[in-house]
């Protein structure tokens, strides 16, 4: 669709403004960047991922110099390097995953946390797209890219898969592996694709059949798609993976593909908004999106003659739920690549409303209109989430940046790893039958 000046300088603000998040939120001696910019945040290794995927799109758009973001670069490979990979419950990773959360100094486990599958296979997309991107010849950028492949080549992807061919959720010290599996459709597409590519230690070929077989596919408001709730559910894979016209044997059978089907999941977004079932206050077409993100967590209040709870941080979904009336711009944004058509026309809706609060809930995590603190008036607007999520800000760079100019997806679309991770899969057609064999 044809974008117009006005919609390209709206994306440019909100693009930028999410890129400053990992300027000011992130420790220059070790490369970690805060879960969140609430006080005393610890680093979410997730979050250092979309920071690694950023800083080569702040440099195309001119807000960082390339020297600078190699540093940044090099400062947090050379932290994960060196690592404490232990597995004791005060070090940093184990098999050549990580934990969680860390300490944003020390870079050692907070909270008793998990050595986290899904967040490590973020922070590793996001070295082996700075890999990708920082190409010279210059000691400083072959570093980087040596870095970034020992770090990939050290995972150990067949430790995780303990439970059979299904890879599992995560391990603690204090009790080995968590007693359930990445099944069922979710942002673990890329979890499976980084495993198949690895050169060292892969996940088996099994592990892909054995996930995509305990798929869910169903008709909504008349789309039929592969189902999941939450919105970011269809798009972290995607900051990376550009799954246009490429198949697994899943979407062959369903003549589809990936794209096409998180396409389809934000009309379905937008419908139950418009359907509002449970007739929360603002939903409509241009007030849609249910994801993972923060919420209020003020006490049950009567909504449409129910007691309705609020949720606080919680991965909101429709149309079963959980759904407590809040709504995440990031989230919507994120679908940009995807539906222009529809996201486009709700963000210039949403940033029409004027005042300091309107621009809050569009840069903050969630905005619920619904629910109400006893000593709030009606009058003084939403409840708004608190600060911002680096997962939240992260999504933003780089799905904007997809819409603008196809870059992480020009960058991974190159990565060998991610061709082989991709094929053995079963992925073919589209770009990845033209790309070269790695």
């Amino acid at each position: 669709m044809d974008v117009t000046p006005d919609d390209e300088a709206m994306l440019d603000r909100l693009q930028r403004h999410a890129f400053g998040y990992f300027l000011q939120h992130g420790n220059p001696v070790n490369g970690l960047v805060a879960d969140t910019s609430r006080p005393n945040s610890p680093s979410s290794i997730a979050t250092v991922g979309f920071a690694l995927s950023a800083y080569p799109v702040g440099v195309e758009r001119g807000w960082i110099p390339r020297a600078e973001a190699v540093q940044r670069c090099l400062v947090a490979l050379r932290f994960f390097w060196h690592s404490d990979q232990g597995g004791t419950p005060e070090s940093t990773g184990w098999h050549g995953f990580y934990y969680h959360f860390l300490d944003m100094d020390s870079g050692l486990r907070v909270w008793a946390c998990e050595v986290s599958l899904i967040d490590s296979a973020l922070l590793l997309a996001g070295m082996l797209a700075a890999a990708a991107y920082f190409t010279d010849s210059t000691p400083a950028e072959t570093e980087l890219r040596e870095l970034a492949h020992a770090l990939y080549g050290r995972v150990d992807w067949h430790w995780a898969q303990h439970h059979g061919a299904a890879v599992v959720h995560g391990w603690k010290p204090e009790g080995g592996f968590l007693h359930y599996g990445w099944e069922g459709y979710s942002e673990a597409i890329l979890l499976y694709v980084l495993g198949l590519g690895s050169p060292t230690r892969p996940l088996t070929t099994a592990s892909f059949e054995a996930w995509s077989a305990t798929y869910q596919w169903e008709n909504l408001y008349g789309y039929d798609f592969l189902y999941a709730g939450p919105l970011f559910i269809h798009q972290f894979s995607h900051a990376w993976i550009d799954f246009r016209g490429i198949r697994d044997r899943f979407m062959r059978e369903k003549r589809c593909d990936y794209f096409e089907n998180s396409r389809r999941a934000t009309y379905v977004q937008r419908e139950y908004a418009i359907r509002n079932p449970r007739s929360f206050v603002g939903y409509n077409a241009q007030c849609w999106g249910l994801t993972a993100g923060d919420g209020p967590s003020v006490a049950p209040q009567n909504v449409a003659g129910r007691r309705q709870a609020f949720y606080g941080y919680a991965a909101r979904g429709v149309p079963y739920g959980p759904d407590d009336g809040t709504i995440s711009v990031p989230g919507i944004v994120s679908s940009l690549v995807f539906a222009p058509e529809i996201v486009l026309p709700t963000l210039r809706t949403l940033l029409a409303r004027s005042g300091a609060a309107a621009t809050r809930a569009v840069q903050a995590s969630g905005f619920n209109a619904t629910a109400r603190s006893p000593d709030t008036p009606a009058e003084s607007g939403p409840w708004i989430s608190e600060g911002e999520f680096g997962l939240d800000q992260g999504m933003v760079v780089l799905m904007v940046e997809n819409f603008r100019s196809g870059l992480l997806w020009r960058l991974l679309r190159a990565c060998p790893f991610m061709q082989t991770g991709l094929r053995r899969a079963g992925f073919r057609g589209g770009w990845l039958d033209t790309a070269a064999q790695p």
